[in-house]
């Protein structure tokens, strides 16, 4: 046998054995999600449905972002520790928790692990209050909630989508309507198949997805809904329609059976919320607060990358510039349209359009107040888009200082889930599609004026997927339902 041939077998037999590592892991996992509610991810990756090789792909992280090669074998060591710790329903990252482990220096895994998640409150404790959830339309945003919704269930201590509400098809039976509702849910031409079953109970009008069994209400408006008859009490309501935007409008929601709005766009007279900045400043027990909105999708892109570089560097002003997929508000063919140039076919043209998002970053960073401008420009893609951020600032410094400050923002930190690091050269826009950080630093692009003083960076965005990850994280933690989680200390 040459040597060449021997490397490849020995190469082939390492595969397969960490892939089967891979599968123990993955049992594990399984385990601790659905019997004890206990969500394991890698640098913020899911992993309970990852095959092996993309878990094992997660594993690079470390070694190209932080400098620190882990491996299968201590990822699956730590996930053995943590199911004898007993642990309460939470969210922990293995992958934070090995590259913390292996930089300490210490040779005691189990009391490593153990003193790093003491602070977790034990099993047997006090158990969350699910809180049911209903989906108020069933758009591009509707549907990909419904789909993270229905996957993060786990042992159900959470959110739970009790019902979609639509209006009543002019053109099709309820059961036609039905039918081609759950197609649209089951395939998506941008983010591909749901993982599962999705079937429909024509009589009961429920979809049936993966087991949950999801009450489908027919109606014309809020008023025509008490949630209470279906079986629903304390809902939050996750409007998605837009056909209301300010508190008058979106309160109609708060029918009996329902307590909470969340509409899914910039909302007028309401608090608008960027999950991971200024999330805390909802009142949960005032009632002023019962109405609140997720912002928009480039607001929550830019917002993060913002944070940051106020805080690292000062920002004095600046430009953001958001280079847009096409939408649904746009016409495919030329037709008339009451927006200016969004009646041209938005699959053949580049569209200037205006954006409130540079505006509505001071709704979120008070201190960024009348500091930036914005405009969007419409491109002829169905998904993923970038923010150019043009930003002068108050302390001058380096393209080295900038991506590391946001390096480590995505590291560990109140960001981490907001914010991902590419260093990536051919990173481009079908690339972010699935990210389930709504902000994705694209660090080589990154410009630095000569005085140090004025830089360009490139964020990039799943306008759709990306945001609705904001969407679901601040659901939770508007419902109270939000687990413990370990991204780092």
């Amino acid at each position: 046998m040459s040597d060449h041939s021997q490397e490849f077998d020995t190469a082939l037999a390492a595969w397969r054995e960490n892939e089967k590592s891979c599968a123990d892991l993955h049992k594990l996992v399984s385990q601790l999600r659905f019997d004890h509610s206990i969500e394991l991810v890698l640098f913020r990756r899911d992993i309970y449905d990852a095959r092996p090789s993309e878990v094992l792909n997660h594993h690079l992280y470390a070694k190209t972002y932080a400098g620190v090669e882990i491996d299968i074998d201590l990822t699956l060591k730590i996930t053995e520790t943590i199911a004898n710790l007993g642990l309460a329903p939470s969210r922990i990252d293995i992958g934070v928790l090995a590259m913390e482990f292996l930089q300490s220096g210490s040779t005691d895994l189990e009391a490593f692990i153990g003193d790093k998640l003491a602070g977790f409150k034990r099993a047997g404790g006090d158990k969350m209050t699910p809180k049911d959830v209903v989906l108020y339309g069933f758009g591009r945003i509707g549907r990909l909630a419904a789909r993270l919704l229905i996957e993060k269930t786990g042992g159900g201590e959470q959110l739970r989508l009790r019902a979609i509400v639509l209006r009543p098809s002019r053109k099709l039976t309820q059961e036609e309507d039905l039918l081609k509702r759950a197609s649209l849910l089951r395939k998506d031409s941008v983010h591909g198949k749901v993982r599962g079953t999705i079937t429909i109970d024509a009589g009961a009008c429920e979809m049936i997805i993966n087991g949950h069994r999801v009450k489908v209400i027919y109606a014309k408006s809020p008023s025509d809904i008490d949630y209470t008859t279906h079986g629903i009490n304390d809902a939050l309501v996750i409007d998605n329609t837009g056909a209301w935007r300010d508190r008058d409008g979106l309160s109609q929601h708060l029918r009996p059976g329902a307590s909470q709005v969340l509409f899914t766009a910039p909302g007028k007279g309401i608090k608008n919320i960027v999950y991971g900045v200024n999330h805390e400043t909802l009142n949960l027990n005032d009632e002023q607060d019962n109405v609140f909105c997720a912002a928009s999708c480039t607001t929550n892109a830019i917002v993060p990358v913002l944070k940051v570089m106020n805080d690292s560097f000062g920002i004095v002003d600046g430009h953001i510039e958001s280079v847009h997929a096409y939408t649904s508000a746009q016409n495919i063919l030329d037709n008339v349209h009451d927006k200016h140039r969004r009646g041209r076919a938005a699959a053949m043209n580049m569209v200037i359009t205006t954006t409130g998002a540079a505006k509505a970053v001071s709704k979120v960073i008070p201190e960024l107040d009348k500091k930036l401008t914005g405009n969007a420009v419409r491109v002829p893609i169905p998904n993923g888009s970038l923010a150019i951020l043009s930003l002068s600032l108050e302390n001058a410094t380096d393209k080295d200082e900038i991506n590391k400050a946001l390096r480590a923002a995505s590291i560990s930190g109140k960001l981490v889930e907001q914010i991902m690091y590419s260093n990536s050269n051919d990173f481009v826009s079908n690339d972010v599609i699935g990210s389930i950080a709504p902000s994705v630093f694209d660090a080589p692009s990154t410009l630095m004026s000569e005085d140090g003083k004025r830089a360009t960076l490139y964020v990039w965005y799943d306008n759709e997927y990306g945001y609705t990850c904001q969407v679901i994280r601040l659901a939770k933690y508007a419902a109270q339902v939000r687990r413990q989680h370990y991204y780092g200390s």
